[in-house]
Formats: C-alpha cells, sequence, structure tokens
C-alpha cells in the first residue's frame, strides 16, 4: 500500500495533541506494511533528529523548515487574493515540489491529510481513497476567537473563520473521507458543510505509557495542568485559572500546590510562577511523574472542543479531572462520576476544593476515570475503526 502522509508539524516525538494524533496514525499505518511518503514542516532544531528517525521508517520525507514568525507576516497574502490567511502560512514550495514528485512517480492507494491547511497541496491529486482528518474544523476556532476579541479581531478572525469554512467545504466535497474526533464535531460539520457526513474517530491514549506508578509522591493538595504553553487556548485556560480560581484554593489550602508542566510556557505562563504555590516546569522529559505527584488534573479550557488529550492522559493516569464544559464535550456521555465538569470560577474553586478535601474519594473518581480510558480510549480502538474504512475502500493490510 503506497501512502501519502500530510500533517503540519514533524509529527515525532508525540508530545503534544497533533503530534500524538499524527504520529499514532502513521505507525498504524506503517504497522500495515504501508510505503509511506510524509510531508511535514520542521519548526525546531530538535525536528532534525525527528526527520532522521522518519527517514529510517518512512520512503520519503519531505520537511522543509517553517518560521512561523515570518509566515505570519506571508500569510497576509491571503487579503490580496481573498483566501484565508491560513493557507499562504501553510504553503511552501519545496514541499509542494517534494508532493508533485512523489504523485508523479505513483498513483497513492491513499492519501491522508491531518489538518484542513494542508489539504491545499493534494486537492486534485489521484488515489483510491483520500482520507481528511479534520480532527475539527479550524474555521470554529478562528470564530471562537472572533467572538472574544474586539473590532480588529471580529473583523479578522471573523473574516478568516468565513474563508476557511469555505476551504474547508470543499475540502470535505473533494475527498472520499472526512474524519472529526467526537460526536459533537460530527453535528457541527454537518450544520455548517452540506451533503457530507464525516466519521468519528477519536484521540487515543497510550494506555502502557500513562500509567500511575503508585500513590508515593502524590500530594493530596496539588492540582496539575499540562500542555504546550504556547497555544493560546492553554494560555487562556490556565491564566483564567490562576487569576480567578487559585487565591481562593490557597486561602482554604495553605500547601496547595499547581503544576504548569509544558513546553515554551509564554512571559505570561512564566509570570504566573510568582504566585503562591505555582511551579511552571517548561518542557519536560516526560509528563507522567508529574502527574503522580498530583491528586486532581485541570482542563479549565475555555477556547476548545474534540477530544483533549491533556484529560485522557490524566484520566488514564489515575486522577480526577475537573473540566470546562468545553473541554469535556468531545468525550460524549461518560458517566458522571468519571469526571468532574465546573462552569465558571465558583463551581471550579468548589470542584477542586471538594476533591483537595477528601483525597479517598478524588482516588475512587480516579480509578474509575482510569477504568473508562482503558475500555473506552485506547489506540487500538481507533485503529479498528480506521481498518473497517481501508477495508470498505478495498484496501487491505501489505504483505
Amino acid at each position: 500500500m503506497r501512502v501519502l502522509f500530510l500533517c503540519q508539524r514533524v509529527p515525532w516525538p508525540p508530545d503534544r495533541g497533533d503530534r500524538i494524533t499524527t504520529w499514532h496514525f502513521l505507525q498504524h499505518l506503517l504497522a500495515r506494511g504501508a510505503e509511506v511518503r510524509l510531508g511535514c514542516f520542521a519548526e525546531e532544531d530538535r525536528d532534525a533528529d525527528a526527520v532522521a528517525k522518519l527517514r529510517t521508517l518512512c520512503k520519503d520525507v519531505s520537511a522543509p523548515r517553517l518560521d512561523r514568525r515570518w509566515r505570519k507576516l506571508t500569510s497576509l497574502r491571503g487579503l490580496l487574493h481573498g483566501e484565508a490567511l491560513t493557507l499562504p502560512f501553510f504553503r511552501h514550495r519545496d514541499l509542494q515540489t517534494a508532493v508533485d514528485r512523489w504523485l508523479s512517480q505513483h498513483t497513492p492507494d491513499l492519501i491522508w491529510v491531518y489538518s484542513s491547511s494542508m489539504a491545499q497541496y493534494v486537492m486534485n491529486a489521484p488515489a483510491t481513497v483520500k482520507i481528511m482528518q479534520f480532527a475539527e474544523l479550524d474555521s470554529d476556532k478562528w470564530a471562537q476567537f472572533a467572538q472574544r476579541s474586539g473590532p480588529f479581531g471580529r473583523w479578522l478572525y471573523g473574516r478568516e473563520a468565513a474563508r476557511l469554512l469555505l476551504f474547508e467545504d470543499a475540502v470535505a466535497k473533494s475527498f472520499h473521507e472526512s474524519f472529526v474526533v467526537s460526536p459533537v464535531e460530527k453535528e457541527l460539520f454537518m450544520q455548517r458543510i452540506r451533503g457530507v457526513i464525516p466519521r468519528v474517530v477519536p484521540n487515543g491514549v497510550d494506555v502502557e505509557h500513562f500509567q500511575s506508578h503508585g500513590d508515593a509522591e502524590r500530594h493530596p493538595h496539588t492540582a496539575i495542568f499540562t500542555g504546550v504553553m504556547d497555544y493560546e487556548p492553554n494560555i487562556d485556560g490556565v491564566c483564567w485559572f490562576v487569576e480567578r480560581c487559585w487565591p481562593q484554593l490557597r486561602q482554604r489550602f495553605g500547601d496547595a500546590r499547581l503544576l504548569i508542566v509544558g513546553s515554551r510556557p509564554t512571559p505570561a505562563v512564566q509570570a504566573l510562577a510568582r504566585q503562591p504555590g505555582v511551579e511552571v516546569t517548561g518542557r519536560v522529559p516526560e509528563t507522567p511523574p508529574y502527574f503522580d505527584r498530583a491528586a486532581v488534573a485541570l482542563a479549565p479550557l475555555r477556547l476548545a472542543r474534540g477530544v483533549q488529550n491533556k484529560v485522557l492522559e490524566a484520566m488514564a493516569m489515575g486522577l480526577p479531572v475537573v473540566s470546562t464544559p468545553q473541554a469535556a464535550q468531545g468525550l460524549g456521555d461518560v458517566p458522571a462520576d468519571t469526571l468532574r465538569v465546573a462552569d465558571g470560577d465558583a463551581a471550579t474553586v468548589a470542584a477542586v476544593a471538594e476533591l483537595f478535601a477528601d483525597p479517598a474519594a478524588a482516588r475512587n473518581v480516579g480509578l474509575r476515570a482510569a477504568a473508562l480510558v482503558r475500555a473506552r480510549f485506547r489506540w487500538e480502538n481507533m485503529y479498528a475503526v480506521v481498518d473497517d474504512v481501508l477495508a470498505e475502500h478495498g484496501i487491505g493490510r501489505s504483505s
């Protein structure tokens, strides 16, 4: 099976949401015996090692460097051409040349694209089956930003939402299959893009990696937030929590601690470490040891939908999670005793305080959450959905 696989970032290491997803589906295709040609972007110096690793696994890899600061200027070309700014941001001559070369050599059995912005490279390319893994509609993300912005932001982000939705519509109607991450996303997709019924393929979790090593280091009044800390929804969520909720929790629990664990913390996030009990770690080798230091995990995201990896990972580690409705809705219908959903600062403070005050009850919630994740959200379940879709299109495993 010949596969052309496109994604925004180098899909290794699996240390942030999109890399986790793309790596797991890429390695599943490789495990099926696929001959994969991979197109993506390198953004950091460390990506050179990742690309070298991927070259040992894939038939070919094209990963030109993408400087996001410079690309923000490049994307303004979209204003001149009436297109979404996202498209010129991710448009690169070297990557298009590589894709065109691959297509000229062999017609792929499968074209797999993660994130709609990468579909521009293969809009008219032939393949037995073309899968567009939207995960979420990016246009709706910009619509959410517009709602929370001033006059100029409302115009700019609103324009981006409208233009990108037009492109997403065209992509969905030119690909054989569209994947979204949750029933909520499916409903939104069908409202915005008429005539296409997407498949729901949630994110999974590596239940072997995210497995607690016991309670020896667990502190009953420690909360944890994980995520890439230059990502706007993460910044917004954790800053909101520290500003609106943390002082009340510290007043009630004098030894309360908050671990903010994730790479590339912005100055606004770094400044949170000046608050009593707050630790900002920056990049760490792996997050499970930090989960094992905490009693409660937080997902205070206000700009979110879809399945949040941070929620699944914390639940797999046996931690009770206090989540906003936005961060929780992608999980679908889960038992109330496996997840605490809190809307607003008062409800969030109350939920965290209840779990801090009763460590045994908190631990029981976490254990039920871990059992749920292991049953419903392990990656093997998602691979089975993909295998069924490929089989429907006549694509079996390679020998």
